[in-house]
C-alpha cells in the first residue's frame, strides 16, 4: 500500500460521524497522515469504545510489522472521542458521515452537520450506493458537499470513489482528491449514479454468483475458489477493459454469443463491443486498437508489466498459503 504523507495543511482537523468499522477505518487513515480526528457517534461512550478498538487493532498490526513502529502512539494522540457534536463539527476542516445506509438517517445527520459546521468546511458522505444529489438536498451550502466512497477495510483498500453533484464546487472536489492522495489513497472521479462504479459491478457479480448457487452450478466454496484463482486473480492488477484488450475483443464477443444462447438477453454482447469487433479493433492482437488505443511501446510495456505482476502475485499468494477453510451453510429453506 502507498504510505501516507503529511496531510494537506488546509485539512488539519477532521470529524467522522459514525464510528463503526467503516468510520473508524477512515479516521485511522486520516490520523496516520497527521490529521487530528474527532469521532462522533450516538454517545461519547460508543465513540470511545470505537477509538479503543482502533488502537487495539493497530497495536496487533504494528506488532506484526504491518505498520511502522509508533503508529499506535501517533493515533492515540490524534484520534479523540468527541464529547460535543457541535464543537467537534464546528472545529473541523473536513467532515465525513459514515452512518448506516439509511436515507432518512443520512439526511438527518447531514442536515445537522451542515448547520453546525463552518461555511468553508468540506462535508462528505461515505454512502455505498445512494445518489449524492439526493443527499445534497439536506446540506446547507451544498457547493462544499460531495460523495467520498471508501471501501472496507479503509486502511487497506487503496481506492476511493469521488462523486460530485452539479452543485459541488470543482475546487472542493480537487481539494479532497489532493487530501486523499496525501493519505496514500487512490481517488477516482465517477458520476453520480446509484451504486457508482464499484458497488454496481460488485453486486452484479454477487447476484450472478447467487444465481449459480441457487441453480446448482457450483457450491459456494467452488464459486469462491474459481473467482479468486482465475479472473479475480487478474482483477487484482488490471481492470476489465485492460483484460479484454489483452485477451482479444473477438474472444469476448464470441463468449457472449455462447452465453446469450444459454441464458438469454442479459448476456447479449454490448453494442460498443460489437462495433469494435466489426471494425476489427480487437486490442493487442490487432496492433493495439481496442477499448484503449495502444502503441507498440504501450503493448511492450503492458506485457512486461503483466508478466512481472502475475509472477509477484502468484508468489505472494503462495507465501500466504490457502485461506481458512469455511463450511458453507445449507441455504435451502
Amino acid at each position: 500500500m502507498t504510505a501516507p504523507t503529511q496531510s494537506n495543511p488546509s485539512i488539519a482537523r477532521a470529524a467522522v460521524v459514525g464510528s463503526g468499522y467503516m468510520g473508524g477505518g477512515i479516521a485511522q487513515v486520516m490520523a496516520m497522515a497527521g490529521v487530528r480526528v474527532d469521532l462522533l457517534d450516538q454517545s461519547v461512550d460508543v465513540a470511545e469504545k470505537s477509538r479503543l478498538r482502533i488502537l487495539d487493532e493497530v497495536t496487533l498490526q504494528e506488532d506484526a510489522g504491518y505498520w511502522p513502529a509508533g503508529t499506535r502512539s501517533k493515533l492515540e494522540s490524534l484520534i479523540s472521542a468527541a464529547p460535543s457534536f457541535e464543537e467537534a463539527v464546528h472545529s473541523a476542516d473536513y467532515i465525513t458521515e459514515a452512518v448506516s445506509e439509511d436515507p432518512a438517517i443520512k439526511l438527518d445527520i447531514l442536515r445537522r452537520v451542515s448547520e453546525a459546521a463552518r461555511p468553508d468546511t468540506i462535508i462528505a458522505s461515505n454512502t455505498s450506493a445512494l445518489p449524492i444529489g439526493l443527499l445534497a438536498e439536506s446540506v446547507v451550502h451544498p457547493e462544499r458537499f460531495l460523495g467520498v466512497h471508501w471501501m472496507n477495510p479503509a486502511p487497506l483498500i487503496p481506492g476511493v470513489e469521488i462523486i460530485s453533484t452539479p452543485q459541488t464546487d470543482p475546487l472542493v472536489a480537487q481539494k479532497v482528491i489532493d487530501f486523499l492522495l496525501s493519505c496514500g489513497k487512490t481517488p477516482t472521479r465517477v458520476s453520480d449514479s446509484p451504486g457508482f462504479v464499484a458497488n454496481r459491478l460488485q453486486f452484479a457479480l454477487y447476484k450472478e454468483c447467487m444465481t449459480m448457487l441457487e441453480t446448482g452450478v457450483a457450491s459456494a466454496s467452488e464459486i469462491d475458489a474459481v473467482v479468486s484463482s482465475t479472473f479475480g486473480f487478474r482483477l487484482a492488477l488490471f481492470g476489465p477493459f485492460t483484460i479484454g484488450d489483452m485477451a482479444g475483443l473477438d474472444v469476448c464477443d464470441a463468449i457472449y454469443t455462447t452465453l446469450e444462447a444459454a441464458y438469454g438477453e442479459r448476456f447479449t454482447s454490448p453494442l460498443a463491443l460489437r462495433k469494435l469487433v466489426d471494425a476489427h479493433e480487437l486490442g493487442l492482437k490487432s496492433g493495439g486498437a481496442g477499448v484503449y488505443d495502444l502503441t507498440a511501446q504501450d503493448i511492450a510495456a503492458l506485457v512486461k508489466y503483466r508478466e512481472a505482476a502475475y509472477f509477484a502475485l502468484s508468489k505472494a499468494k503462495g507465501e500466504l498459503g490457502a485461506p481458512p477453510t469455511l463450511t458453507p451453510r445449507n441455504l435451502d429453506r
